[in-house]
């Protein structure tokens, strides 16, 4: 991992990579947010509403992001991960002892998971859509090529996934730099003629808009909601960057200039209300424009960069963890680790964004459809922290309730206010997340259910080897591999090789490979090894999440241990197996053939694992479910 010293330059170089790739989501929500709360129709422009919606705006950063995720969320870090993934982790083995609610709190979980693609389609699609719609200021004729534009522009952005963004991806926090310090200029300047508006920074402003007005407010919360988006992110980049630079960027760099901005076209909407129709570009001059357009499309772009390069991890991790196939991975960078191409998620993320701009096109409809995604994510990760501060920090329950009850209150009502939207849009997104969920639990139960029907069939690896060296078979040179899913059994591929080739080799190593609930295992912890006589070996190898598994590197490590490997002399045998769908009360037949179709798709665990292509021996089974 990335986790650099603690010198003056790289904690700012590392500040500064964070405003890049964590803050450009939330930094893009300037572009549309206040266009939303107003645009309703709804506010009358007085400026006792305009301070209080300020207010409230300025508020919910604090609350939601400053103190929720910078200051709360930010210390469960799970072997300085973070993310909802991480989280599940650290939450689920916090209730180990309890496996109901374990139960529960994985399926929920997983749940938000799978929201995360919903809102992985959505922040690309509104935030080049808000950007670009600032050719419709410089003048009403370019409205027709706002759409096409953005398709374009996403185009590209998913064409280059492929080579890996190490290369521009020193670039991302320079410009997002350049992006804030502009948005908080801009919002100086128009402060600066009616400075009165920073007492909106006073919460009675905004207490006092909801004591006078329940209703609205309840309904503009579902809008406000729009300027912390993004917020997950902050979370889910932590191992990219650790705690420190997070926080500074955000309290140094992205809060004042979202503030100033926010307040900026407070400012402008309460000297020129007709401003309403895209507050934010009307804040700059003409001749500003179109250089604006451009920073902030490449500020988008950045924003959903963040967004596509986390869809692949959060993919990786979620094969690992047992809930999708593999997948076809390919390796973008050799230095950095996590760097990778999932070339199916990709372009199942492409087709689906585009599918979310043309159906919706505006980021105006597509503001109706974010926020349900984003704060259902919210809860989940609120109600997850709960249990981590309870069960695993053992802090005592009165101040657990406490701390995380009040964030969980605050999500909920922006959670209801968003569900106001549910049949504008907000189904978009979930229907989304209902889709993944659909595939990731059929997975997992299929699984489940071909693993217990292979150790249903299994035979006990010792007695049986005791009784083959009854009467030896002819043993050649070299070592082979047997891939296994279950310790202790035979594998299949070992039974075909016998009964077929009739030999044995003079090595013979039964090996498992075990995924953990944690992000890293290190080397010391790689491998486990045990004696089975006639000069076969059970090995252990474990993994966690987020490590690279890489069999043949982890077998060198036996080297020191009584098995000396030539890679020249090493053969892997792999069982694969065909699922056939039977009619049977365990899962849905729909399910099972969905399961057998995921199981037929998913790339070779040769390949996952890493193993020498010329080396590989795959021997075939039926298995019926």
């Amino acid at each position: 991992m990335h986790h650099v010293s603690s010198s003056k330059s790289s904690l700012s170089a590392l500040t500064i990579g964070a405003i890049g790739v964590v803050y450009g989501d939330i930094g893009t929500s300037v572009l549309y947010a206040l266009k939303e709360v107003f645009g309703s129709g709804h506010v009358p422009f007085t400026p006792d509403n305009v301070y209080g919606i300020l207010s409230m705006i300025f508020w919910t950063l604090t609350v939601i992001v400053s103190l929720k995720y910078v200051v709360l969320v930010l210390r469960a870090d799970n072997g300085g991960e973070g993310g909802l993934i991480a989280m599940l982790a650290l939450a689920s083995q916090a209730v180990i002892d309890r496996p109901a609610l374990r139960k529960v709190l994985l399926s929920v979980g997983i749940f938000g998971t799978c929201l995360f693609y919903g809102d992985g389609v959505i922040t690309p699609a509104i935030s080049v859509l808000g950007a670009v719609e600032g050719l419709e200021v410089i003048s009403p004729q370019f409205v027709r090529y706002v759409v096409p534009l953005t398709l374009v522009i996403l185009l590209c952005l998913f064409w280059v996934q492929k080579r890996g963004t190490t290369g521009i991806g020193q670039f991302f926090g320079p410009i997002t730099l350049v992006w804030f310090v502009v948005i908080g200029a801009l919002g100086v300047y128009h402060i600066a003629s009616n400075p009165a508006i920073l007492l909106a920074l006073s919460p009675h402003y905004a207490l006092r808009f909801v004591w006078n007005n329940p209703g609205l407010t309840f309904v503009l919360l579902g809008a406000v909601v729009l300027c912390v988006t993004g917020a997950e992110a902050l979370y889910a980049d932590l191992g990219h960057f650790g705690k420190k630079p997070i926080r500074l960027a955000w309290f140094c760099v992205v809060m004042p200039a979202l503030t100033l901005n926010y307040f900026g076209q407070g400012a402008l909407l309460l000297a020129h209300p007709e401003a309403v129709k895209n507050p934010f570009y009307m804040m700059a001059p003409d001749w500003a424009l179109l250089p604006l357009v451009v920073l902030a499309t490449l500020a988008a772009v950045i924003a959903s960069q963040a967004l596509i390069t986390g869809a692949f991890s959060v993919t990786k991790q979620v094969i690992q963890l047992g809930y999708l196939p593999r997948l076809n991975m390919i390796h973008t960078s050799a230095r950095e680790i996590g760097q990778i191409y999932i070339p199916s998620v990709n372009w199942g993320l492409f087709v689906v964004i585009v599918l979310a701009v043309v159906m919706f096109k505006s980021s105006s409809n597509l503001a109706t459809a974010y926020g349900i995604a984003v704060c259902t994510d919210m809860l989940i990760t609120t109600t997850l922290t709960f249990f981590v501060v309870r069960y695993r920090w053992h802090y005592p329950l009165a101040l657990c309730v406490l701390a995380t009850g009040f964030f969980f209150a605050v999500d909920l009502v922006f959670w209801a206010s968003n569900m106001l939207k549910l049949l504008d849009g907000g189904w978009f997104p979930l229907a989304i997340g209902a889709a993944v969920y659909i595939l990731m639990s059929t997975w997992k139960d299929g699984r489940a259910l071909l693993n217990s029907k292979i150790r249903a069939d299994a035979m006990d690896l010792r007695s049986f080897l005791d009784a083959v060296f009854v009467a030896p078979p002819v043993r050649v040179d070299g070592t082979a591999v047997f891939l296994t899913a279950a310790t202790g059994t035979v594998p299949n591929a070992f039974l075909h090789n016998l009964k077929h080739n009739k030999v044995l080799h003079e090595t013979n190593l039964f090996v498992t490979v075990h995924n953990h609930e944690r992000p890293w295992i290190g080397l010391d912890k790689r491998i486990e090894i045990e004696r089975l006589g006639h000069d076969c070996w059970q090995v252990l190898i474990h993994y966690g999440f987020k490590n690279d598994p890489d069999v043949p590197k982890a077998l060198q490590q036996l080297k020191g241990r009584g098995v000396a490997l030539d890679p020249m002399l090493t053969s892997y045998f792999l069982s694969r197996d065909t699922v056939v769908p039977t009619l049977g009360d365990e899962m849905a037949q729909w399910r099972e053939k969905l399961f057998a179709q995921m199981h037929h798709n998913a790339s070779s665990a040769a390949d996952f694992l890493n193993l020498p292509n010329n080396a590989v021996v795959e021997l075939g089974s039926k298995i019926e479910i």
